[in-house]
């Protein structure tokens, strides 16, 4: 056995690979150019069992451990199109496991099923215009009246907007305590008072689709509320910590392709009568890229290792979103360069790749407040 990966994550690790080569990567030009990509996708994951890796196999899913995940992210993030794969992440472990982990029995039985069928499609919504790292200061709304809740507000940036069929969306509930006035709530789309609007294009991420929610008098069952009312803000401390994990996983791997495509390309290119890669300089540069990435790689293996032992992964997973999102911006502009012109062309991936990565020093939290995180844990 290879630790930490099993012959079982192998054979899953070949599964995905084989769907993102066969049925992903052959498309993403097309889906790229959309702004968008089918559906469907979600239904043929579900057939595929990827959509519900961790979750109870009474609901549908796998109920495999962390590592799955990984397997997962990794392979996923081998697909040309870094959008989708963000969109794919944000149904399988950034909203979908709020319900998972803090939904009620009713909500789960009535939802989970059709996001692990890939039927249903999730999304989460916690940024809003005026404020994006910076939770807390939320100002959408849920006042209880009766059985219902009344949601008005807005919210931004957010992944799977024209697809997402399942919202969970953080509101004030108590907008006098801060944040611990925050309570998460599922809103399915077409609710009364519930509208959606596409955002302008972006500068990567292409085919993931996005777009602004806004809630005027929304009335939402108070049976929709998700775990305990006021606690939303403790649920989404936590289920960050997967979030940028799983990204961080999938982001990673995605600059290991990138920087194997300029090694490819620095071996046969050939300039001043010699190939590429046969100057010290450049292959001093791929060693110390593939040096940093192997770091990375190792630092996630460790907060994968946390969360299978069930202790906190906040530190470390802090420091993976910060490290592993400058080391992929660093492959990506060391590689572009490697490329030369060519880099600056469309037909080269590792143009794309450049546009995509550097969503990952902003999204689910900026580099600045992983390093504000990090120094609090150590006591600064």
């Amino acid at each position: 056995m290879d630790y930490p990966f099993s012959e079982e994550h192998r054979i899953f690790r070949r599964a995905v690979r084989r769907f993102v080569e066969e049925e992903l990567n052959p498309h993403v030009d097309e889906w790229e150019a959309a702004g968008i990509f089918p559906k469907e996708l979600y239904r043929r994951m579900g057939e595929l069992g990827f959509l519900g890796i961790r979750f109870d196999e009474k609901y549908g899913g796998a109920g495999a451990d962390i590592w799955s995940t990984v397997v997962f992210c990794e392979e996923m993030g081998r697909c040309r199109s870094r959008g989708l794969t963000m969109s794919v992440l944000v149904h399988t472990d950034m909203s979908s496991p709020y319900l998972h982990q803090y939904g009620s029995e009713a909500l789960k039985e009535k939802y989970l099923p059709a996001l692990i069928r890939g039927e249903k499609i999730a999304a989460i919504a916690l940024t809003e215009p005026s404020g994006g790292s910076d939770l807390a200061a939320m100002q959408t709304t849920a006042k209880k009246r009766g059985s219902q809740y009344i949601l008005n507000g807005s919210k931004t940036f957010i992944t799977n907007a024209i697809n997402a069929d399942v919202f969970i969306v953080a509101c004030k509930t108590n907008p006098s305590a801060g944040h611990r006035g925050i309570s998460l709530f599922l809103v399915e789309r077409g609710t009364p008072g519930f509208e959606i609007e596409k955002l302008p294009k972006k500068l990567g991420m292409h085919a993931s689709d996005w777009g602004q929610l806004s809630f005027v008098n929304c009335s939402v069952p108070a049976d929709h509320l998700i775990g305990e009312e006021n606690k939303g803000f403790y649920y989404a401390m936590e289920g960050l910590q997967l979030e940028r994990f799983v990204a961080c996983v999938a982001f990673t791997a995605s600059a290991q392709q990138a920087l194997e495509d300029a090694i490819k390309y620095a071996q046969d290119r050939e300039l001043f009568g010699k190939k590429l890669s046969e100057f010290q300089i450049t292959r001093h540069k791929l060693a110390k890229l593939q040096t940093k990435l192997e770091a990375a790689r190792q630092l996630l293996y460790h907060a994968a290792r946390l969360i299978e032992a069930g202790e906190d992964p906040t530190m470390v997973v802090s420091m993976c979103k910060a490290f592993c999102a400058d080391v992929a911006c660093e492959v990506a502009d060391e590689c572009l360069q490697i490329h030369g012109g060519y880099g600056y062309v469309e037909e080269y991936d590792i143009a794309r790749f450049y546009r995509d990565i550097r969503l990952w020093k902003i999204g689910a939290g900026t580099t600045e407040v992983m390093y504000e995180i990090i120094a609090k844990r150590m006591g600064i």
